[in-house]
């Protein structure tokens, strides 16, 4: 080891360090999704977040409906707009992709989803902060879009798992996921606070690589089924 290397006082080397592993571990993140990243479905389209979609959002976000089993109130604009900002603040740090979703005959946006809690080093990943406007809540759309990214998670990405999560009240949410295929795995209590300061519990669910075949011959006849009485 060179001469110089050895006169670095200790607290250096460690910064150094970290400094390394931080710098992978972005790279490996910004290697397993290539932006932009564009998914197309029968009905639905996902596209990159963007600034420009923010005011769109917002205004379909004032449905009260939409929140009603959610942990926080997107209807107030402060707080979607925060919501929004916090998907493209966690896509800059290579943790969190964040999308639009688009009706395709219609091209109007009908929601939002992203791919979280990316860790490559793992092969997992997560499916979450999705929110729809309610003219489309029971069509197939969501399905759809569910299809999309976990064909993209399993075939592209090859994960090994995918999760997904909602609150313990959040019964809607929970049906959805179960009707996907995702296995109930357990509740994490007092998880976290919901918009009012309270705590939540938190329902985890996941698919798993070895699933995914089934599941997604499944959730292709479901989608199927659906579309077909629009």
């Amino acid at each position: 080891m060179p001469d110089e290397y050895n006169k670095w006082s200790p607290p250096l080397v460690v910064k150094m360090k970290l400094f390394i592993i931080n710098c992978e571990l972005i790279f490996s993140c910004m290697a397993w999704i290539q932006d932009p990243l564009v998914l197309e479905g029968q009905k639905v389209e996902l596209h990159p977040l963007v600034h420009e979609h923010f005011d769109i959002l917002i205004s379909l976000a004032k449905d009260p409906k939409i929140w009603e089993y959610y942990g926080r109130n997107g209807a107030d604009e402060n707080i979607i707009r925060h919501f929004l900002q916090e998907g493209l603040d966690l896509k800059q740090k290579n943790q969190h992709y964040p999308f639009v979703i688009y009706n395709k005959e219609t091209g109007d946006i009908i929601g939002t989803t992203r791919l979280g809690e990316l860790t490559p080093t793992h092969k997992t990943l997560e499916i979450g902060w999705t929110w729809y406007i309610s003219s489309v809540w029971g069509k197939g759309y969501n399905e759809e879009c569910k299809l999309l990214l976990l064909s993209y998670a399993f075939e592209t990405l090859e994960a090994n798992r995918v999760q997904l999560k909602t609150a313990h009240f959040n019964l809607r949410s929970q049906s959805a996921i179960q009707r996907i295929g995702a296995t109930y795995e357990g509740t994490l209590r007092n998880h976290m606070l919901t918009g009012d300061g309270s705590p939540r519990h938190t329902a985890v669910f996941s698919i798993i690589k070895e699933e995914w075949l089934d599941r997604k011959q499944k959730l292709q006849k479901m989608i199927n089924d659906k579309y077909a009485v629009l």
